[in-house]
């Protein structure tokens, strides 16, 4: 298939669906390898920022989706009269800092790190979109483990994962010293 085919086959997948379509979907669809895909979508997205129309496709992990573009947010809030989402508290963002950076991570997690009860935040993370279930933990009492999602990255303007700036982690199962220990007294 030539690549002119494979961008409106791949911009019609991505306008229609709404949403992040694999790499593997789009293959499927449109019976083609996964660099031809890649090479077809990322010259579209390049193409559709460099003559600035009103629609971008962004690259979200191994996937594609068709978004509109940043300069356009105040038309597209007037026209269809839409409110900006709610901004995230300070308790919520700190909850998913603790989650992109730990995935998958537990709610104990969250709250042994923040050092406060975390249900209402990643209660309300759930409910945003930021972040989903990613499975239980295989330990007593099966906690469920919480990940980004796509949409996160999105949100954050980021591709992937990777993109996050460098923190410190904090190492889980070392011991604290005993001050006086650690004094020598």
């Amino acid at each position: 298939m030539e690549k002119e085919e494979l961008q409106r086959g791949i911009e019609a997948i991505l306008f229609a669906a709404g949403e992040c379509v694999e790499v593997s979907r789009l293959c499927l669809a449109l019976e083609a390898d996964p660099q031809e895909i890649r090479s077809a979508a990322d010259s579209l997205a390049d193409e559709l920022s460099f003559n600035r129309r009103g629609i971008r496709i962004l690259r979200l992990e191994d996937g594609y989706q068709m978004v509109s573009s940043g300069e356009m947010a105040d038309s597209i809030t007037k026209a269809l009269e839409t409110r900006k989402p709610p901004k995230l508290s300070a308790s919520q963002m700190e909850a998913l800092t603790i989650i992109a950076y730990y995935q998958p991570a537990t709610k104990a997690m969250v709250e042994q790190i923040r050092g406060v009860d975390s249900s209402y935040s990643i209660s309300a993370l759930l409910n945003k979109k930021l972040i989903e279930e990613a499975g239980r933990l295989n330990v007593p009492g099966r906690p469920i483990q919480y990940r980004t999602t796509t949409g996160f990255l999105r949100t954050f303007g980021l591709s992937s994962l990777e993109e996050l700036p460098e923190c410190e982690r904090i190492s889980f199962g070392e011991v604290p010293l005993d001050e006086n220990a650690a004094e020598g007294t």
